[in-house]
């Protein structure tokens, strides 16, 4: 059998290796959200404690990025550590990705850098923040996500807090039914908007139990319908902002956005930049707890998919 080129591109840890070989579930992680979806120290505390609660859930996390030229799935304290503190990693997208690894650039990967990862490492969970997705005005900035069209191509199951709220999540969710991409919703009818609940959207079909999840998912992919799924699961009460405050505060954010001439891959950590500011911090806090509320909801399916077979 000839080797798979890709394979040679990939590197796991220990612990994750040891996973795979064992038969365990995993879930990635990805690393943009560490060198630029938060401000350290909070981005590396919170990048241990997610991994943390995907081992206590019965999972093995694996965070990904780019370093020397590889794929790392799985990262030490201190190499977690060196992306939180660096400020000079790259975003690295499907676009981005040979040139990262070509030039042994320092790169965190972004949800759609992170599912093509995922996937040649033979991972099938990935849990994230929110996903990308329509920007608004792309009818004239032509400016969608790249996680988009990797949600609809890559078999990646993708456990996110909706769509960011500085989105068009609207035109999102038609760009997502146009490509095939089944939406799933956890502990609610409606698809969420990361700072918020509720996006006032429905999603495609809701599963409340990781099982369930998991025999939806498994049957997609053994009738081999190529693509991911998005299981979309609301930020906790306790800590979600309400949507009016939130939707003001980023029609301020995205003014100051087109003002200052900010745009492409600047865009989304500077929104996210100044919504922290004019929420004095509160929106940060919201993050941190949406995206720990993910990766439990994400272990669980890992869990229960590694238990599903047909």
């Amino acid at each position: 059998m000839t080797p798979d080129p890709a394979s040679s591109w990939v590197v796991r840890s220990a612990a994750v290796a040891a996973a795979q070989a064992a038969g365990r579930p995993i879930v990635a992680l990805e690393s943009t959200i560490i060198a630029h979806g938060m401000p350290y120290p909070e981005n590396v505390r919170t990048a241990r404690e997610v991994e943390a609660l995907i081992r206590a859930t019965g999972a093995e996390p694996a965070t990904i990025a780019v370093m020397d030229g590889r794929i790392r799935v799985g990262l030490s304290d201190d190499e977690l550590e060196l992306l939180g503190r660096s400020g000079q990693a790259q975003k690295v997208s499907r676009r981005d990705l040979p040139a990262a690894l070509a030039s042994g650039a320092l790169g965190a990967t972004t949800v759609a850098g992170t599912m093509i990862c995922a996937a040649l490492a033979g991972i099938e969970v990935f849990v994230t923040g929110g996903i990308g997705g329509v920007h608004r005005g792309a009818e004239t900035s032509f400016d969608i996500s790249a996680d988009l069209q990797e949600l609809a191509r890559t078999s990646v199951a993708v456990v996110c807090a909706g769509a960011k709220s500085i989105l068009d999540i609207g035109l999102t969710l038609e760009y997502l039914e146009t490509h095939g991409v089944p939406v799933l919703s956890c502990g609610q009818d409606n698809f969420a908007a990361f700072y918020t609940r509720d996006s006032g959207f429905r999603a495609d079909f809701r599963l409340d139990s990781a099982q369930a999840q998991a025999r939806f998912i498994r049957t997609k992919w053994d009738l081999g319908l190529a693509g991911g799924v998005v299981l979309s699961t609301p930020v906790p009460e306790a800590a979600a902002m309400p949507r009016e405050e939130i939707d003001a505060i980023t029609e301020r954010a995205l003014a100051e956005a087109k003002e200052q001439g900010v745009v492409g891959k600047a865009v989304t950590p500077f929104l996210l930049a100044r919504i922290k500011a004019l929420t004095g911090g509160r929106s940060l806090a919201t993050n941190i707890a949406l995206v720990k509320h993910n990766a439990e909801v994400g272990a669980r399916l890992a869990v229960a998919l590694a238990q599903t077979r047909f």
